[in-house]
């Protein structure tokens, strides 16, 4: 029997061609040894394909997996020259393009956007300095202050390793062995646990970071985008009813009001303290102004506006943009730097290891994550070199004077450093709950209400086997806290037990 010619398939005037080059004559009949025998393993395009699809899927990420990403710009609207000389910043009117990206935080790529979970806000910039990522949360705060920590929380927010199912157990036994995580904790059962998709929140550098002017003098900065389409969330019931209905609830809204022209915008700002300003408050307080479980009240240091980020184009392929989207907060800028912060410390190694391994060696030649400036170092070959280097050496010359004369590096001052090496355990010498009691009191008395129910909600599930121990910790530092924090979900827990 004659099987009929099949034409080579093209995608407008474009044959379709293996990934060499070599036109394809048939896309949809394998080759054959006869109409009914088996496949000849000479037909290259089917064994591309089959390989290639057997690769499409890059790892996951460990956290942050599930995400959604969108194009815009960043425009300067107040003058902060006299904090940086980063020169994104350097004239009213002056855009940036940019990329962001949201996500879940402790869900595989497949959970449900609604899931009682912070949410990751990522912002790379693509200045003429090279890229600046504002690698963040909605939260202003996180669970722990010491990233030796990281990946032990990640593990009880993940699955059993016995019986693959998630355990509320493990997650209390954590938080109630860890006093600091109760800031963000509270935050999390909070009406901000479940943020009516990504439009409708905040978004915070939530480190303390550096800035540094054009005389070389450095001031201490916190970061916050302020969502200009106002705050909605979800309660426990509707947050638990999209996650049946519509698990991607919170893609589908990012992308549809980018496409129908109502474009989000959030407005940055920045707390600024001078280190003589935070050594007064630290001494009045007690409090670490470089503890990432800690925030700058703004009484204490109110937040300058800077510019309007505004996202206008929505990804063409979702995996070359979203998907391989790597962040790290190590890149910043000249005019910008780090702080004592430990988790930050931590995630400046950890975060570009991540990507290294997951998405690659070479991973800041893809297009997403280049720079969008003239760039030059001396890192060469490893998977997927694509960088156009050409016959640049690939070594330093040597230089008696150095290369970097000017403190660590783009006259940013030397940072004091003081005291012995050691290991240090702050649980019991440091204030870790005085602020999430700030935090209950500012709330009305039914988002109060709510926090509770959701807390013992997610309480009662712990195991039998270990619930009064884990109870007995958590409830200890609720009312350190505030006695009607504990009061309230004492009561539910209560309601729920009868």
């Amino acid at each position: 029997m004659n099987l009929p010619f099949v034409p080579p398939v093209a995608t407008g005037s474009l044959t379709l061609t293996t990934a060499s080059g070599m036109p394809v004559a048939d896309d949809q009949n394998s080759l054959s040894a006869g109409v009914r025998g088996p496949l000849l393993l000479q037909d290259v395009h089917l064994i591309e394909k089959l390989q290639h699809f057997n690769r499409e899927r890059i790892p996951e990420r460990v956290v942050h997996a599930k995400g959604s990403g969108a194009h815009g710009s960043f425009t300067v609207t107040h003058d902060i020259t006299r904090f940086t000389k980063a020169r994104l910043f350097a004239a009213l009117g002056k855009r940036t393009a940019v990329f962001v990206r949201f996500s879940t935080v402790g869900g595989e790529r497949g959970s449900a956007d609604t899931e009682r979970d912070p949410r990751g806000f990522a912002v790379k910039f693509y200045t003429e300095e090279g890229n600046w990522d504002l690698v963040g949360n909605n939260t202003p705060v996180f669970f722990i202050k010491d990233p030796v920590k990281f990946p032990d929380f990640v593990h009880t927010q993940k699955r059993d390793p016995q019986t693959n199912l998630k355990s509320p157990t493990m997650m209390w036994d954590f938080w109630s062995r860890a006093p600091e995580s109760l800031h963000q904790v509270t935050m999390l059962f909070s009406d901000r646990g479940t943020p009516d998709g990504y439009r409708f929140m905040h978004g915070f550098g939530s480190h303390t970071f550096s800035l540094v002017n054009a005389a070389g003098e450095r001031v201490w900065v916190k970061w916050h985008l302020r969502s200009m389409q106002g705050i909605r969330n979800l309660d426990a019931a509707q947050a638990q009813r999209l996650a049946g209905a519509d698990p991607d609830h919170a893609q589908r809204d990012l992308v549809d009001a980018i496409a129908r022209g109502d474009f989000p915008r959030w407005e940055l700002s920045v707390q600024v303290a001078t280190d003589a300003e935070l050594a007064v408050w630290g001494q009045r307080t007690g409090w670490n102004p470089f503890d990432l479980t800690k925030v700058w009240p703004h009484a204490d240091f109110p937040r300058k506006p800077v510019g309007v980020l505004e996202l206008d184009r929505n990804v063409e392929n979702y995996h070359a943009e979203t998907e391989q989207a790597a962040f790290s907060p190590a890149n910043v800028v000249p005019g910008m730097g780090y702080s004592p912060d430990k988790m930050l410390q931590g995630r400046l190694f950890g975060y570009h290891d991540a990507q290294l391994y997951r998405v690659g060696t070479n991973h800041q030649h893809l297009p997403v994550n280049a720079p969008r400036c003239p760039f030059h170092n001396h890192q060469r070959d490893g998977q997927m070199a694509i960088a156009p280097v050409g016959a640049a050496p690939n070594y330093a010359a040597v230089r008696a004077e150095g290369t970097q004369p000017q403190g660590l590096g783009h006259g940013e001052p030397g940072l004091a450093l003081q005291g012995s090496a050691g290991r240090f355990d702050a649980r019991g010498h440091e204030d870790d709950t005085s602020q999430a009691g700030l935090l209950f009191r500012l709330m009305d008395a039914s988002a109060q209400r709510r926090l509770c129910d959701n807390m013992a909600a997610s309480l009662s599930q712990v195991s039998a086997a270990h619930s009064a121990e884990i109870r007995a910790r958590w409830m200890m530092l609720l009312y350190q806290a505030d006695k009607a924090y504990g009061d309230g979900v004492l009561q539910a827990l209560t309601r729920i037990d009868a």
